[in-house]
């Protein structure tokens, strides 16, 4: 597959505000377990095999185990995820899925019940921003 540009050069104050969002969550509340998560799953369900690359490399760096990344697409099937961690990637998957009926009463109440309203807009705005790097790489052809 060809890459078709690179949007970095070709927009790059557009580029510098998603790094902007991408600096603002590095520097966040969001523990970096979480965030990987986060990216990884969105990354998975929407197909970008960049981010998927790119965010399962990471997790491994941050001492993530490959047997986790390798359930993750099965998460509810296997008891390696906390509860708070079940609960966020319920998040990732409804929101990045928001045509499918977004994120339910059900999965926002057992979010109030791990995190502060604080952090729960934190998880919210890192799956937008991996949405959108998705969306960018998948778009231009970003090669892996």
């Amino acid at each position: 597959m060809e890459k078709r540009m690179d949007i970095s050069k070709l927009e790059p104050e557009a580029y510098k505000q998603m790094l902007g969002l991408e600096n603002y969550l590095q520097n966040s509340q969001l523990s970096k377990t979480h965030l990987e998560l986060i990216k990884i799953r969105a990354s998975q369900i929407n197909g970008c095999a960049f981010c998927i690359n790119m965010h399962t490399t990471d997790a491994l760096k941050q001492g993530e185990t490959a047997q986790r990344i390798f359930l993750l697409n099965a998460w509810r099937e296997t008891t390696l995820f906390s509860e708070e961690e079940r609960t966020i990637l319920a998040m990732t998957e409804e929101i990045t899925l928001i045509y499918q009926k977004g994120l339910s009463d059900e999965t926002y109440k057992q979010a109030e019940k791990y995190f502060d309203a604080n952090y729960i807009a934190q998880i919210i705005m890192a799956i937008v921003t991996i949405n959108g790097w998705n969306r960018i790489a998948i778009s231009s052809r970003t090669p892996v």
